[in-house]
């Protein structure tokens, strides 16, 4: 605990150093960070084979997700490997994409040509579809190695079987099982504006745009941008940013990003227990993540609104399938929808969403909520429960202790557990008016719920007060960049990025705290395409333990005082 708080105290000397920074001041030296080699994700793989052949050809594969690191899946990714079964559902997937492709129903339009005579090989038409199909799929144009490879497998299959498109199908599905398609392997070259340093060659600045603001490939345009060099220019780098930032894909890619950042990918093995929760089932899950993607991308691309008024906006979406939780009527579809001006909701926190996710099987969690806020909203990481803990009492929920205040307050009754616990129970605690499916309520088995709390030294007596706290809590917008950051370069924040997530923070204020301009700077920034050799030093403000010390001087003082 001591090297951990160490590790924190070192964070926040840091970020009292640059305290002052401005927006306007010039971007700090950054380290750059290592050129990746990430395994596409299902929805990547998905969007991208969408965009080269159309919404019209059905996928139904789902890949296994990342490990998660330091908040995010998508730091996972490049960390992955594939297994053999994976390998099945990569060829599953080529097979049906391939045969579906230059099937009679699609070859019409999916290809630029037609074969001389459709019984046997022809060379031009196969070098034209797998030429052009080939570069959007491997980011990059075919080499002609790769090129001549696939079109006299293409050839071979088509005179063996005596169809051109069974030919073409064969060296298709060869070509998406490629590594170059599933895995994005990112290469360095030295920066002429900075010698000695390294810089993204520009296919792999423009994957690495592609995959953060559409979570998809490049396309043909910003392929076309940097076989030109123009990527790699003030001017052409600008222009790309700007076109994709105005581009409705941006939206798959933010609510990809929001989505891991809220950790949705948990929704795929929550349950409730159907006797006490029997109106929660896969299709309320469904919806609440639905409810907060649509909350996201309105405030914040649709209405470019403050980024932390996401979090005490009445305005949302509501649809039949979620509006029990609400206890009000709907009608089917989406429609947008205002709370009322004295309604217990306000923000993403009393979304189904965050309180059924972070919640028990049977019941609520004011510890999961806590611990929740802390670590996915303030980039905070609570430490493990010590292995001695006795659950029994907490646990059990015949106990003598009616509410959940009570049984919760027993963790302040052991030393070991205190600590931690008060800097997650009195957020949680405040929640309790929503039980754990996110149905708003007043009492706890006939006794009154005291909803009051306190976030990092701020009282309130309500959600709505926990969510104006958090609304203003000065660690928010500072972990919203340094997601960003995190998920656009695809690893962990390192230790020497601390200036450069300073810096952005204070653009982000200057900005509004809007969330294109900060995409937008970031993604310009010369860190974003800096590249160094992988460094052994651990991420940002975690020490040899593995916990980042990114807490408050409140939250430390709160483990000090408790010997934690």
């Amino acid at each position: 605990m001591k090297a951990w708080l160490r590790g924190s105290a070192v964070s926040l000397l840091s970020a009292f150093i640059l305290a002052g920074c401005s927006g306007s001041e010039p971007e700090p030296e950054s380290a750059g960070t290592p050129p990746r080699a990430s395994l596409v994700s299902t929805a990547q793989y998905f969007n991208t084979l969408r965009y080269v052949f159309g919404s019209s050809i059905d996928l139904q594969v789902e890949f296994p997700p990342f490990e998660r690191k330091e908040g995010l899946l998508a730091n996972g990714a490049a960390i992955a490997g594939v297994s053999s079964s994976q390998l099945e559902q990569f060829q599953a997937a080529g097979t049906t994409v391939a045969a579906q492709v230059v099937g009679p129903t699609h070859r019409e339009f999916l290809l630029p040509c037609k074969p001389a005579n459709p019984k046997s090989a022809d060379e031009a038409c196969a070098t034209e579809f797998l030429s052009q199909t080939g570069r959007l799929l491997v980011r990059r144009p075919l080499t002609d190695t790769e090129l001549n490879t696939l079109v006299d497998n293409a050839g071979m299959g088509a005179d063996k079987l005596e169809d051109f498109y069974e030919g073409l199908e064969i060296a298709l599905e060869a070509l998406l099982l490629s590594p170059e398609v599933l895995f994005v392997v990112e290469h360095a070259e030295a920066d002429p504006d900075n010698p000695g340093q390294l810089r993204l060659d520009a296919y792999s600045l423009a994957s690495r745009l592609s995959y953060f603001l559409w979570d998809a490939a490049p396309d043909a345009e910003l392929l076309d941008a940097a076989e030109s060099g123009e990527l790699q220019t003030e001017s052409g780098l600008a222009r790309e940013v700007d076109r994709m930032l105005a581009s409705p894909r941006l939206v798959a890619g933010m609510r990809a990003f929001f989505g891991d950042m809220f950790h949705f990918s948990d929704f795929q093995t929550l349950a409730k227990d159907p006797t006490i929760y029997p109106n929660f089932t896969g299709v309320t899950a469904a919806a609440a993540q639905e409810q907060t993607l649509r909350t996201v991308i309105n405030h914040l691309l649709t209405e470019n609104k403050d980024y932390r008024d996401l979090f005490t906006t009445r305005d949302t979406f509501m649809t039949r399938e979620l509006a029990i939780q609400f206890d009000m009527p709907a009608g089917p579809g989406w429609v947008p929808y205002t709370l009322p001006a004295d309604s217990p909701r306000a923000g993403l926190l009393t979304q189904v969403s965050f309180l059924s996710l972070h919640s028990h099987p049977g019941r609520s969690s004011p510890t999961l909520r806590g611990m929740a806020l802390r670590e996915l909203l303030l980039c905070q990481v609570v430490p493990a429960a010590p292995a001695s803990v006795d659950f029994s009492v907490i646990n059990n929920p015949d106990s003598h202790y009616p509410t959940q205040r009570d049984r919760v307050n027993a963790h302040l009754e052991t030393p070991s557990c205190a600590g931690c616990h008060r800097i997650m129970d009195p957020i949680g605690l405040t929640l309790e008016s929503f039980d754990g499916e996110g149905r708003y309520r007043t009492t706890e088995n006939g006794v009154p719920i005291d909803t009051t709390g306190s976030l990092d030294g701020v009282e309130y007596s309500d959600a709505i007060g926990l969510a104006h706290a958090l609304r203003d809590n000065p660690g928010l917008p500072g972990c919203l960049v340094q997601r960003v950051f995190a998920y656009g370069t695809g690893g962990p924040v390192q230790q020497q990025d601390r200036a450069y997530l300073e810096h952005m923070t204070e653009a982000f204020k200057a900005e509004g705290y809007q969330l294109r301009d900060l995409l937008r700077s970031i993604v310009l920034s010369d860190a974003f395409a800096k590249i160094n050799e992988p460094q052994a030093s651990p991420p940002a403000g975690q020490n040899d333990e593995g916990h980042t010390a990114t807490l408050s001087p409140i939250i430390e003082e709160t483990l000090a005082a408790s010997g934690g």
